[in-house]
């Protein structure tokens, strides 16, 4: 089982990125999965989640109106849309899926709830 997160890098404040996630040996079909993002020095923060059907998300309310979360299942991929890019939004980005698919009322989105991590991508907006 393997996750790989890339599309991180380096934008200006207000710049876009989108972050993909790709699996293998393992299908994210049935599986709520989501982002995380980690700054040194401080907790591992829920970014956004989504259920495998796709009929629930969830986002911090530090990136809501921001981010947009989506799923490809065809294609065994997450992707994270991030627009209006803030320097507090500096960080490793981590995909993850959770052994539950999540439902229309609720989406797991705390790490004790999610079992396989991708290596994480590095995201930096300069001021």
């Amino acid at each position: 089982v393997q996750l790989q997160a890339s599309g991180g890098g380096l934008v200006q404040t207000g710049g876009s990125l989108r972050l993909s996630c790709s699996a293998s040996g393992f299908t994210l079909e049935n599986h709520a999965v989501g982002w995380f993002r980690r700054v040194p020095g401080k907790e591992r923060e829920g970014v956004s989640f989504i259920s495998s059907l796709g009929d629930s998300t969830h986002y911090a309310e530090s990136v809501k109106g921001r981010f947009a979360i989506s799923r490809d299942n065809a294609k065994n991929a997450l992707y994270l849309q991030m627009d209006s890019l803030e320097p507090e939004d500096t960080a490793v980005y981590y995909c993850a899926a959770s052994r539950w698919s999540g439902s229309y009322y609720y989406t797991p989105q705390f790490p004790h709830e999610y079992h396989y991590w991708g290596q994480g991508t590095l995201v930096t907006v300069s001021s």
